[in-house]
């Protein structure tokens, strides 16, 4: 059995730690959460806990053990983005569920425990800090298996956690409230740009894009038709350069929606000839959405209810909407 080495906690980013190291070290990604400890005896001292979807270089083995070193937590259960609560350890963890580049299967492993950690996350009660780890794994899947036929929508699925943790956090601050979008904070669009590039003209990127809608949006209309009319621009924008996108239906409803909403806005300013318009405008694009995505029934069958709606003078928004 090989001996500890005695290497001390190594406070240093990991990339550099491991070039501390040969250049070919071998490096894995944790499929579980495990435990550092001192030396390969379970009854020796522990260091630090290691979470699911956490990079570590091999520096040896010893049979039953994998000697680390291992980025962990400084804050424990961190609510976001934990890269930025990071410390780099080296000790000694089971040899079990570290998969590398070389673990046959390995992205359809990452990618079926990130999957599961999402679904936890979404559980009422679930894990703490699941959603981080399947945000994790989703990227490290990718990153690994860059091949693989699942590494695109990986590398979606952790920009999009990382997106709507961050849509949470900006919406909960007062300037969410703000009519001007460039008023308040912007979720980071980084990492769906980066997907983008590397995947280009796929459903993951078109997916992304529809994304960047979020930080265009007004926070309160204050009942002027500006914002209205400016989001239905880009929604139908977003559509027609994105056609063939899933969320390209969704686009036109939120369109055509929008121009409903405009002709109560129109009424109370007493501008009938554009509250006319904006009812012939939306229904405009909710038969739109109808012939061009008739099999898409959930968006397709709302836009027949809005139609229904505009044509009864019925209102879809504003304190006359029953």
């Amino acid at each position: 059995m090989h001996k500890r080495s005695g290497l001390p906690f190594v406070a240093i980013p990991f990339l550099v730690a491991l070039s501390v190291y040969a250049a070919n070290t071998e490096r894995g990604v944790m499929l579980r959460e495990g435990i550092i400890y001192i030396s390969p005896d379970a009854s020796s001292a522990k260091i630090s806990n290691i979470g699911r979807g956490r990079e570590v270089a091999v520096l040896d083995r010893s049979p039953g053990w994998v000697h680390v070193v291992g980025t962990v937590d400084v804050v424990q259960g961190a609510e976001f983005d934990a890269e930025a609560e990071d410390r780099n350890v080296t000790g000694w963890i089971v040899d079990k569920g570290v998969i590398t580049a070389a673990t046959p299967d390995g992205d359809k492993i990452l990618f079926g425990e990130a999957v599961d950690s999402e679904s936890e996350a979404m559980k009422r009660g679930g894990r703490r800090g699941a959603a981080q780890d399947a945000m994790r794994l989703y990227a490290r899947m990718a990153e690994y298996f860059p091949q693989s036929p699942l590494a695109a929508e990986a590398l979606y699925r952790a920009a999009d956690i990382r997106w709507q943790i961050e849509a949470a956090d900006v919406a909960s601050r007062p300037s969410a409230k703000l009519q001007d979008p460039l008023l308040r904070a912007q979720i980071n669009e980084d990492y769906m740009k980066k997907l983008i590039k590397k995947y280009p003209g796929t459903k993951w990127a078109d997916l992304a894009s529809y994304h960047f809608i979020a930080n265009k949006l007004c926070g309160e209309w204050q009942a002027e038709a500006k914002c209205p009319e400016k989001e239905a621009e880009i929604y139908l924008k977003y559509a027609a350069d994105h056609p063939q996108s899933p969320k390209a239906p969704e686009a036109l409803y939120d369109a055509a929606w929008r121009y409903s909403a405009l002709i109560e806005i129109y009424k109370t300013d007493n501008q009938p000839k554009k509250a006319s318009d904006s009812a012939g405008r939306s229904l405009e694009v909710a038969k739109k959405l109808i012939a061009q995505y008739p099999n898409d029934t959930d968006w397709a069958d709302r836009a027949q209810r809005l139609i229904y709606m505009v044509q009864s003078n019925i209102p879809t928004w504003g304190t006359g909407r029953e």
